[in-house]
């Protein structure tokens, strides 16, 4: 057996001491109760120490934009986040320059967040395109010109990692446009290469427009 993983040690102590038998005549009750009790206090531990789950990313997350961290602007590749990053500072550093890019009017360099692979997929509401390119001409054709790319952000980010070189997110989007200001929820699955963090799968959706309110008698 390999070594353990430390974030596991708390509850493998705690299993360790309901599994301890009582020295001597100890199996009176409260010794029970006792080693119940410090096991319990241990369990408490491991949840707050080492919680599980989603990360959520605060809206104004302490995490510099690729133009505070010195990056210039790019065509074909994402910049690199900051030096040891964790993997959920480097995916919101991903998306948030993609937004940049996005807000730039340069397609292209939004492209460079997703695996330049014939694998990727995307999946909306008019159907499944299989492939970068295929994503590519998808935005193209939606997005032609700055109008109707407007501007976007990205919020309500959680990073659910899926191993050490995957990960889950779960996000709204908005764009705001001179006559409309869209937006609904993505879940992106992401996956850490050589070269970077890059999204092989989005699924993105859009909210319904609010309806337009009744006019007063």
């Amino acid at each position: 057996m390999g070594p353990r993983n430390p974030d596991n040690l708390p509850l493998h102590l705690a299993f360790s001491i309901l599994r301890v038998r009582s020295i001597g005549s100890g199996r009176s009750g409260w010794m029970k109760a006792a080693r119940y009790v410090v096991a319990l206090l241990i369990l408490g531990l491991a949840v707050l120490l080492f919680p599980s789950g989603p990360v959520k990313i605060p809206p104004r997350a302490n995490l510099p934009s690729p133009q505070d961290a010195g990056v210039t602007a790019w065509k074909k590749d994402v910049p690199a986040p900051p030096q040891d990053a964790e993997p959920e500072t480097s995916l919101v550093f991903l998306l948030r320059s993609q937004a940049e890019a996005w807000n730039r009017g340069d397609i292209e360099g939004f492209m460079a967040g997703y695996w330049k692979s014939d694998k990727t997929t995307f999946a909306g509401s008019s159907g499944v395109s299989r492939g970068w390119e295929a994503v590519h001409d998808r935005y193209r054709r939606n997005y032609p010109d700055r109008a109707a790319m407007g501007q976007l952000t990205f919020t309500e980010l959680e990073v659910t990692p899926l191993g050490p070189d995957a990960a889950l997110i779960l996000g709204h989007w908005q764009l705001k446009r001179q006559n409309d200001e869209p937006g609904g929820f993505f879940t992106l699955v992401s996956r850490r290469f050589p070269e970077g963090w890059r999204i092989i799968h989005d699924h993105t959706s859009a909210s319904a427009p609010p309806a337009p309110a009744r006019a007063r008698n």
